[in-house]
């Protein structure tokens, strides 16, 4: 203990040097939005890397679950394919392909970092900016919603996970279209979340499928989970719902960035409609 004063002592210069380094940095740093934005660009690439390297070592160890997840995607999409249908001769017609226009792309990237058991959770992922991924898309996996994109670096992007306390997506009762919304929650429970605000004229069942509306980030229909329970508000008006979800987040290692390829066009025409409100 003796030594390690004296060792502080003799090079108590530098330590203040550092000291006043780091605390010059740091505000420099935090008041220069050009150089907040670029450390933290920085440092998610740094981060991102790290993440990189450690995900490897756990993905390998779960290799079978992750190629069983995967050949039952590719199943469901083979599924899809022109091959797997026929022609009906008894009631042919021409259709005009033109019609038909993409609205979502989908952008395929792997989880290098997650995180389940905090009250605000995060998910790296291997994509960023140069992959075409911005702030504010979607995220899904093969089984349902996953969260949305917060923060973007050129090759890696941080996702809000749907197991954080401010997620929230609009949703529906899959059988009767009612609308609601999404959110984790209070008990913390990475398995179970809450779909709030439905009517209570909805009638909903137990093991009922929730969905996505098609109002937020996600095309309608996508999976969130089932109703295990239910429970009116105060005064009765709207019902409570809880929701056991389809995507088992512990286990997460690929995702889906959904890009809504109208969705400019969309928030366009909204902000127009509010300035002539």
């Amino acid at each position: 203990m003796r030594n390690l004063l004296v060792f502080f002592s003799k090079y108590n210069a530098f330590f203040l040097f550092l000291l006043f380094e780091i605390l010059s940095l740091v505000i420099y740093i935090n008041y220069n939005s050009f150089q907040k934005a670029s450390f933290i660009n920085s440092s998610n690439e740094i981060t991102g890397n790290i993440y990189t390297r450690i995900n490897e070592f756990y993905s390998y160890l779960s290799l079978k679950e992750v190629n069983d997840s995967l050949a039952t995607e590719n199943a469901r999409l083979r599924n899809k394919l022109k091959s797997s249908f026929y022609v009906d001769t008894i009631a042919k017609h021409k259709v005009n392909d033109t019609v038909f226009k993409q609205q979502y792309e989908y952008i395929v990237a792997r989880v290098v970092n997650n995180s389940i058991n905090k009250v605000n959770n995060y998910i790296t992922i291997n994509k960023g900016s140069k992959y075409g991924i911005k702030k504010g898309l979607g995220v899904i996996c093969s089984s349902g919603i996953v969260g949305k994109v917060v923060n973007v670096s050129e090759d890696f992007s941080i996702v809000q996970s749907l197991l954080h306390k401010d997620s929230q997506f609009s949703a529906m009762l899959a059988d009767n279209k009612e609308i609601g919304y999404i959110e984790w929650g209070d008990d913390l429970d990475p398995k179970k979340a809450v779909l709030k605000e439905v009517s209570n004229n909805a009638l909903p069942k137990l093991g009922e499928s929730v969905v996505t509306s098609g109002y937020s980030l996600f095309p309608a229909g996508i999976p969130i989970g089932k109703i295990i329970n239910l429970h009116t508000k105060t005064g009765g008006y709207a019902l409570n719902m809880e929701v056991a979800l389809s995507v088992e987040f512990s286990k997460l290692q690929y995702v889906n960035v959904v890009v809504n390829k109208l969705a400019d066009k969309q928030m366009g025409l909204e902000a127009q409609q509010k300035k002539n409100e």
